[in-house]
C-alpha cells in the first residue's frame, strides 16, 4: 500500500455524514429554509464527488482544491454568477462549521472569493415621463389629490416607499419647505420639499385628507379610503395604476422615483455628498452608483442625439 495513501486513510470518511451534521445545524440553529439546505445538499455532493476524482480527503482538501473546483463549475456546466455566490457561501460555512467541530485546525475558504456581481444599473425615468406620470392623477376628488401629493413628494424627495407610508403630519414642514423622512434603522434626515410638491402637499392637506378622515384623528400623512394609514401595498397599487395609465408599466417600479430622483439631481450639477444625505445612505459608495446611471444616460443622450456619432 503506498504509503502516503495509508496516512490519509483515516480521514478519508464520505462528505455525506458531515453532510448531514453540517445541514441539521443550519435548519435547527440558524432556521435556513428548506430550499437553501436543499441547494447546500448539492452543492456539498457535487464538492464530495470533485474531491473524490482527485483523491483528495475532504478534511485535507487546501484552498486549491476548493478554487479549483467552483473553476470547473463555471467552465463546465456554465453556472450563472448567482449560483456559483451560493456555492462559495455553502463551502465557507460549511468548512467553518468543521472547523468548529474541532474537525480542523484551519479554514481552507479564507482566501475564496466567489465570481464579482455585475452591478446592474437600476431604471430611471426621462424627466418627460416623470411629468407625464405627477399628471396622471386627474381631478380633485380627494383619491386624485392624495395619489397627485403622494408621487410629487417620493419624487421631489426621493423616499423609499416604507418612508413614504411612514411619514407623519409633523414631519413635513411647508413653511420651510422641509421634510423629515425615518429612513432605515430610524435614521432620520431632513430633505427638501420642491416647489410643485409643496403646492401638492397643501391642497391634499386642505381638501382631500379630511374629507378621506371624515372626523377621524389620524397622524399619519397618507391614508386610504378608509381614513386609515396607507400601506406598502396600497402604495405599490397606486404606483403601478398610475403608471400603467401613463404607459410606464413596464418601466418602474415605486423605488423608480428614488431612482430617478437620484439620477436627475446629479445631472442637474448636485455633489454627491449632498446627494447622500437625501438619500439617507450610510456609504458614499452606495450612492456612487448613481453617477454611472448618469453616464450611461449622458451616452444615449450623444449616441442618440449627435449625426456623427457612432457607438
Amino acid at each position: 500500500m503506498n504509503p502516503a495513501s495509508s496516512a490519509l486513510a483515516p480521514e478519508r470518511v464520505d462528505i455525506e455524514p458531515m453532510m448531514l451534521d453540517f445541514l441539521a445545524h443550519l435548519e435547527l440553529e440558524r432556521g435556513l429554509s428548506r430550499n437553501t439546505l436543499e441547494a447546500y445538499r448539492c452543492d456539498l455532493l457535487q464538492l464530495g464527488a470533485f474531491l473524490a476524482r482527485r483523491d483528495v480527503a475532504v478534511l485535507r482538501a487546501q484552498h486549491g482544491d476548493l478554487a479549483d473546483f467552483l473553476s470547473e463549475l463555471a467552465t463546465s456546466t456554465a453556472a450563472a454568477p448567482a449560483t456559483l455566490g451560493r456555492k462559495v457561501a455553502c463551502l465557507r460555512s460549511f468548512y467553518r462549521y468543521l472547523r468548529g467541530e474541532g474537525m480542523l485546525d484551519h479554514d481552507p475558504t479564507a482566501e475564496l472569493r466567489g465570481p464579482r456581481k455585475t452591478q446592474r444599473l437600476p431604471l430611471v425615468l426621462t424627466r418627460e415621463e416623470v411629468t407625464a406620470l405627477l399628471r396622471e392623477p386627474k381631478g380633485t376628488e380627494p383619491l386624485a389629490l392624495r395619489d397627485r401629493a403622494l408621487l410629487e413628494v417620493m419624487y421631489a424627495c426621493g423616499l423609499r416607499v416604507s418612508e413614504a407610508v411612514g411619514l407623519e403630519l409633523g414631519d413635513v414642514d411647508l413653511e420651510e419647505g422641509m421634510l423629515r423622512a425615518r429612513g432605515k434603522g430610524s435614521k432620520e434626515r431632513l430633505v427638501p420639499i420642491g416647489r410643485q410638491a409643496a403646492a401638492a402637499l397643501r391642497t391634499y392637506r386642505q381638501r382631500g385628507r379630511p374629507a378621506m378622515l371624515a372626523g377621524r384623528a389620524e397622524s399619519r400623512l397618507f391614508v386610504n379610503h378608509r381614513g386609515r394609514p396607507l400601506t406598502r401595498q396600497g402604495l405599490y397599487k397606486i404606483v403601478k395604476g398610475h403608471a400603467r395609465h401613463a404607459g410606464l408599466e413596464q418601466r418602474m417600479s415605486p423605488h423608480t422615483l428614488r431612482h430617478s430622483f437620484a439620477t436627475h439631481l446629479l445631472a442637474g450639477g448636485c455633489d454627491l455628498r449632498s446627494l447622500q444625505e437625501m438619500l439617507g445612505h450610510a456609504d458614499l459608495a452606495t450612492t456612487q452608483l448613481y453617477t454611472q446611471l448618469s453616464a450611461e444616460r449622458l451616452k444615449d443622450a450623444y449616441f442618440g442625439a449627435h449625426p456623427r456619432a457612432t457607438r
